[in-house]
This record gives structure tokens, C-alpha cells and sequence, in this order.
């Protein structure tokens, strides 16, 4: 058995990939200001966190599109709009993927809420949702999490999944709404 470029070879024809997964232990904390972010919608639309100022936000962070843990995220979000709106939140979905593929992802899965692409990476970075090395020679995608940011633009709740395959934890993102 040898390993090479990540690759684990057993034998001749069987072989297994190691993803070497980092992830670090997250910078922005409950209290900071939200960093200000200009994304692009699925409609290449501009979205500016600024202008959501008086409402709620829920950033939900997640790797790809059309992968089975970050559409089991989003569909969450969906299936619980009227709890969210009712709590005065506005929803996003945050990954690097372009405009064009969150349009489809969004109508494939029926999304009623903004995606929006990082595909520049910044706000990932400014957020400190990095997941520098998911394998397969991909880098930089973002880590799953979530942020609940409130009115004045202030961070209330901050969760960086520990591993890829975790959900956030949406009965404690769903308590913070009501706190505020």
C-alpha cells in the first residue's frame, strides 16, 4: 500500500481519495459588525447587506450547489419561510458558485430566497468561511454555517460546521430570531 498526491493505492485497481479537509477555528464572533458584502443573485441582480438594515438576515454559507448536504441545508430554509418571515429574517444562501448555477439550482430545489454567488471569494474570506483545501484539487470553496445578523447589522449567532457533512443547528438559530 503506498500513498501518492492524496491518493491511497491499494493493490493495483482499488484506490481511495483522501480529502484533506482544514478547517479553522472561526474569527468573527457574536457582537461583531457583520462584514458589508455586494453579491450577485441567481438573476444577476446586486445584493447588498446595507440594504437590509431594519430586518433580520439569516446567511446560510454552504460548499456547492447540487451537492446532497447543501441542498438538505437550503431546502431547510425553504421549508421554514413562513417562520422566518414571521420573524421579520430575510434568508440568503451564500456559496462561490456562479450566478447561472444558482439560477438553476434555485429552480430545480423551488427556493424562495436570495442565492448568492461569492464566486470572487471575498465574502467568504471576510466572514471566515475558507475551507482552503477540500481535495480533488479544489480550493477555497466555502465551509458550511450559518450567521444571524440583527437590524443594526450585528452578528447575534455564529456557526462554522466542524465537518462538511453537520447541518447547522436551526433550533438555535430559530431562538435567536426570537430574541430579537
Amino acid at each position: 500500500m503506498t500513498q501518492e498526491n492524496g491518493l491511497q493505492i491499494i493493490g493495483t485497481d482499488v484506490f481511495i481519495i483522501y480529502l484533506n479537509l482544514k478547517i479553522s477555528n472561526m474569527a468573527l464572533k457574536i457582537g461583531d459588525k457583520a462584514p458589508h458584502f455586494n453579491l450577485y443573485n441567481s438573476d444577476k441582480q446586486p445584493v447588498s447587506l446595507e440594504n437590509f438594515r431594519g430586518k433580520n438576515v439569516l446567511l446560510h454559507f454552504y460548499p456547492l450547489a447540487f451537492t446532497g448536504t447543501c441542498t438538505k441545508q437550503l431546502c431547510h430554509a425553504r421549508d421554514n419561510m413562513e417562520v422566518y418571515t414571521k420573524l421579520n429574517c430575510t434568508v440568503f444562501g451564500i456559496s462561490i458558485d456562479t450566478p447561472h448555477s444558482l439560477k438553476v439550482f434555485k429552480e430545480q430545489q423551488g427556493f424562495t430566497f436570495d442565492l448568492l454567488s461569492d464566486f470572487d471569494k471575498k465574502t467568504i474570506h471576510d466572514y471566515d468561511m475558507v475551507l482552503e483545501d477540500f481535495g480533488l484539487n479544489m480550493h477555497g470553496i466555502s465551509k458550511r454555517g450559518a450567521f444571524v445578523i440583527d437590524k443594526e447589522g450585528v452578528v447575534r449567532y455564529a456557526e462554522v460546521c466542524k465537518d462538511l457533512g453537520d447541518q447547522p443547528d436551526y433550533s438555535k438559530i430559530k431562538e435567536t430570531l426570537e430574541k430579537l
